[in-house]
């Protein structure tokens, strides 16, 4: 079977953030300029019809890469590529509508991603005024109606307000919001972690039936690794703003190559420990590093049981290791074992 052609391609994609005290402190006080570097050089590529996750704890970059390539965000450096389009090239509003019209995104918080004074229909209705894609009225309510229906809600619920509904319900608007224009990819970022589980099941195979019916292309953002496991084709693994591991779902949910990874891994729990069932294993050892003040080398070494004076020294790259992308000088040696 043929490889699915890429849709979506990210380069060595930058973003720092200006956190310098003002210019009159830095000037009495003699303080340096900083900056965080909320990605540092993260590359990856998404092919049509899969779903490609990104896992981390709270502040690895996650989100700063969905909104990278949304366009909320202008990438400090590198580039983003949409179907063989190089979006920094794009500076005018008319040449960048027709493309960022095939990608949307679905919001973290159904609370606060939705107008509370607009009613359903307006808000559903929103993309398609915004790109004039239906101007009728009749067939403006018409397709709104079917949009609700898609995400299996009534089309009279149109007529209601946010507030009417439950968390659940607002993701499934959220959802046919982003659905309106018709686009080709969805940036989903977190979109079940304000939800209960339950209600997160219910939208997880939601998002999967509806990729399936409209071969739809999801980067998919969340620090859950139960939510990543069950819509993921392939996974990538950030740790401070840079990309530690690349595999398919099931390989890397099998036998982790990058310390790190296996970490994150340790805290799902466990079915059948040896003390006593649903005990939730050992959490990630220590804390992330202050991404102002990133540690030389690897910035996960002191965090890491297997570092050494190179990991501390120099700051590895991403590497082909038995089908995955790693970034891990201990797993190049072979100082960490397979599985």
């Amino acid at each position: 079977m043929p490889e699915r052609d890429v849709l979506v391609e990210v380069n060595d994609l930058m973003r720092h953030f200006d956190v310098s005290p003002p210019a009159l402190e830095r000037l009495l006080q003699g303080k340096p300029r900083a900056a965080v570097k909320a990605l540092d050089g993260v590359t990856f590529s998404i092919r049509r019809g899969e779903t490609f996750s990104l896992v981390g704890e709270s502040g690895c970059g996650k989100t700063t890469v969905a909104r990278c390539i949304v366009g909320l965000y202008r990438p400090t450096a590198g580039n983003i590529v949409f179907d063989g389009v190089d979006l920094s090239r794009l500076k005018q509003r008319k040449t960048m509508a027709p493309l960022r019209r095939r990608m949307q995104m679905i919001f973290q918080d159904p609370y606060a991603s939705l107008n509370p004074r607009w009613r359903v229909r307006k808000i559903v209705a929103e993309p398609l005024v915004a790109h004039g894609l239906i101007a009728d009225k009749a067939q403006l309510r018409s397709r709104v109606g079917e949009l609700l229906e898609q995400v299996r809600l009534a089309p009279a619920d149109g007529d209601k307000f946010p507030h009417e509904f439950s968390g659940g319900q607002r993701q499934r608007i959220s959802i046919a919001r982003a659905l309106a224009a018709n686009p080709e990819f969805l940036v989903c970022d977190e979109p079940t972690s304000a939800l209960d589980v339950s209600v997160q099941a219910q939208i997880l195979n939601l998002m999967k039936d509806l990729q399936r019916r409209l071969r739809l292309t999801y980067l998919f953002i969340s620090h859950n690794l139960a939510v990543i496991y069950q819509i993921s084709d392939r996974i990538g693994v950030m740790y401070l703003g840079r990309l530690v591991e690349i595999a398919a779902a099931d390989q890397l949910f099998a036998a982790p190559r990058h310390p790190y990874t296996r970490l994150l891994l340790e805290t799902i729990p466990r079915l059948d420990p040896p003390d006593g069932p649903l005990s939730e294993r050992e959490p990630v050892a220590g804390e992330v590093p202050n991404p102002i003040d990133p540690p030389p080398g690897c910035a996960f070494h002191p965090r890491c049981p297997h570092a050494n004076d190179r990991c501390r020294q120099e700051r590895p790259s991403l590497f082909a290791a038995s089908g995955t992308l790693v970034a891990c000088h201990a797993v190049q040696e072979g100082r960490v074992s397979v599985g």
